[in-house]
């Protein structure tokens, strides 16, 4: 008699999940390809929460989110590009569903071995990401993305967000945080030297490095397209916040019906 270990059930619904994620036209950009950091990598997965938590409290970011969404106990939220779970494993204390997706095999397990461990029933996870996942059940009340967009050109930026307003309720919250550049562009070289030295100075000589590769091989855009996008894809700007002249936190709801 053969004994199928839960490891070898665990790979097999991962494999599953990725030759789903990757239908499509062959035109379609490939989300799973990396950009900047690989987290494919399944050691650089394993390192991400030690690195992060030196320079990040996961349990006061989730709060704030949870405070700005402010949907109640009987929501459905998605966890866009969830990772590890640094939000999803904490906002399932708040609210009735989570939907954590990622497009990274190796962080999804990270995350689903978590929350195992802390016993959460109400997280279900996805593999797949701004341009492939499906959701495929009731609209969602509110989505969280968390430094994940900027992995996307600006043009797939819109498609993609144009696909979380498909996936909320009309009136459906978003909450958006990433790397948005509002330094006067005129200035950008003395501005990309700020944003290298503050994250050296967060993170130590990987957050130089990080930060190094992000200008150079990511996709993040400046503030004045990022407010265009949004509204464009069908969501209106209830507050955008620029931090440093290169982070931005943005709260939005679905236009509707």
């Amino acid at each position: 008699m053969i004994k199928v270990r839960e490891m070898d059930i665990e790979f097999c619904m991962h494999y599953a999940n990725a030759l789903e994620a990757t239908r499509g036209p062959r035109w379609l950009y490939d989300e799973t390809k990396p950009c900047g950091v690989n987290y494919n990598n399944a050691i650089l997965a394993r390192l991400y929460d030690v690195h992060h938590r030196s320079f990040r409290d996961y349990r006061q970011e989730a709060e704030n989110i949870v405070a700005r969404l402010g949907v109640g106990p009987s929501a459905t939220v998605i966890d866009m590009g969830c990772g590890t779970g640094a939000f999803a494993l904490y906002a399932a204390g708040y609210y009735r569903t989570i939907h954590a997706v990622d497009v990274s095999a190796a962080m999804l397990r990270r995350a689903q071995r978590k929350a195992r461990r802390m016993g959460l029933k109400n997280i279900e996870f996805h593999r797949g990401g701004f341009l492939t996942y499906e959701h495929r059940t009731e609209p969602a009340d509110a989505i969280s993305t968390v430094a994940a967009l900027h992995h996307l050109p600006d043009f797939w930026k819109l498609v993609a967000l144009r696909r979380l307003a498909s996936m909320l309720r009309p009136g459906g919250r978003l909450f958006l945080f990433d790397v948005v550049f509002s330094f006067d562009i005129a200035e950008y070289e003395r501005g990309v030297e700020r944003f290298i030295g503050k994250t050296r100075q967060q993170m130590g000589p990987n957050g130089q490095s990080e930060s190094e590769g992000h200008v150079r091989d990511e996709y993040s855009t400046c503030g004045w397209i990022m407010e265009g996008l949004l509204e464009k894809a069908g969501f209106s700007v209830q507050t955008a916040d620029y931090h440093d002249e290169f982070l931005a936190t943005y709260l939005c709801s679905r236009k509707g019906p």
